[in-house]
């Protein structure tokens, strides 16, 4: 199977899914599928094989489609698997709650809690509007912005104002949006008034691995990847191990970390390349590890088999 497979596919909601993965094999090989560790929900999703490839079919992309694929192809004992992982987005929800904190000079506070569906993919930014009670229209004051609070300023003496704000992610912004129940009523004899400080979120965590390592058993020769993944911030540092022994920059191994997935692949392996593996995560903010035992078999010709080869 090819080595170059991209590894994530980020659909939306309703969209058509359409994955093609090619292979080679004789006699043909059986083909088998899997999501998250379990068969296929035939209704769901259509699998067309061929002598040389295999199609994974989604009509209209769900939520619920989301998940890791795992695709294997078999001749006798021989098997190789490709691992895609489907993400399927759409727009996010509003703001799980907005509050209006304060009222001085021209001035108002507001917090916001991010919404409790971020559409199956992080909050880029929201949007912030205000509208002046008299007229009822909305504008907005602040787009793409990153902060839970925010101070809208320039507000005019003797009005009263309410805000909503709308949650943001890559497919666009949330249809709904979350609105102060509180009104902010600008006086008309100014106040000076020193606003709140807000301290900013440290974001900062351990590393934690997503996705740990599973038990493998490979074939002398045949090239074998082992992955996982880990979450952590900062960015941790990776580092791979046999045996309790920094594996380093030995040339049969390539380590790959890209975007959270951590690989390790094993080339041509031979039976000493057999053990237990270890991917190890670090960060100021501490380390954690996932280990796998990975089996390498020699295969064992048939007797009439080795009377031909001599």
């Amino acid at each position: 199977m090819p080595r170059a497979l991209r590894s994530r596919y980020v659909k939306q909601v309703g969209e058509q899914i359409n994955l093609v993965i090619p292979f080679l094999g004789k006699p043909k090989p059986a083909v088998s599928w899997l999501k998250d560790g379990q068969p296929l929900d035939t209704k769901r999703v259509n699998i067309r094989n061929s002598d040389k490839d295999s199609i994974l079919f989604i009509r209209t992309a769900q939520r619920e489609d989301s998940g890791v694929y795992e695709m294997t192809v078999k001749v006798d004992s021989f098997e190789d698997k490709a691992t895609v992982t489907l993400q399927i987005v759409e727009l996010p929800g509003p703001p799980a709650s907005v509050k209006l904190v304060d009222t001085w000079g021209f001035n108002a506070a507001l917090e916001w809690t991010p919404p409790k569906d971020n559409g199956n993919t992080e909050i880029t930014g929201y949007t912030i509007q205000k509208a002046d009670q008299k007229t009822g229209e909305w504008f907005t004051v602040l787009e793409h912005y990153h902060r839970l609070t925010a101070t809208v300023s320039d507000l005019i003496m003797g009005n009263s104002y309410c805000f909503r704000v709308f949650a943001e992610n890559k497919v666009g912004i949330s249809e709904m949006s979350t609105v102060t129940k509180d009104v902010a009523t600008i006086q008309k004899t100014g106040i000076v008034y020193k606003p709140p400080e807000y301290q900013e979120h440290d974001f900062s965590e351990a590393p934690k691995f997503t996705t740990t390592l599973s038990d493998r058993a490979a074939t002398v020769g045949y090239t074998t990847k082992l992955l996982c993944s880990v979450r952590g911030c900062p960015k941790p540092k990776i580092e791979w191990l046999k045996n309790q022994m920094v594996i380093g920059d030995d040339p049969k191994f390539r380590q790959i970390s890209n975007q959270g997935i951590c690989s390790l692949e094993i080339r041509k392996p031979c039976s000493f390349d057999g053990g237990v593996y270890t991917c190890r995560a670090k960060n100021a903010q501490g380390e954690a590890t996932v280990s796998c035992k990975l089996e390498v078999k020699q295969i064992i010709l048939p007797e009439a088999d080795k009377e031909k080869g001599k």
